[in-house]
């Protein structure tokens, strides 16, 4: 398993030989194929980081995600949202590196 990137919370990882990924939530490392990753990426990515600031829209600042079909669920507040897209930013962006580094 090799360490892509690293964020203050996260870290994620790639393992060629399982052909997966790994994020180490801190609490709890997670499994992840390139089709979980990809949805996750999505989940992520459609987080209103601005309804977080609305006391209307969430309350308590806090985002429930549930990952790989309901198999894993977290409890991330604001800050933690906010790294999770960094982190997989800076992971695909990481990807794309690598590729263009193959052609």
């Amino acid at each position: 398993m090799e360490a892509v990137f690293s964020s203050k919370y996260y870290t994620f990882f790639q393992s060629d030989k399982e052909r997966c990924f790994y994020i180490d939530f801190g609490q709890k490392v997670v499994r992840l194929s390139f089709c979980q990753l990809l949805a996750l990426r999505q989940k992520v990515s459609n987080i209103r980081i601005e309804d977080h600031f609305d006391a209307e829209l969430n309350t308590h600042g806090f985002e429930i995600l549930a990952l790989c079909n309901k198999e894993h669920l977290f409890v991330l507040n604001t800050l933690e949202i906010i790294d999770l897209k960094e982190l997989l930013v800076g992971a695909f962006s990481m990807f794309e590196v690598s590729l263009s580094a193959l052609v």
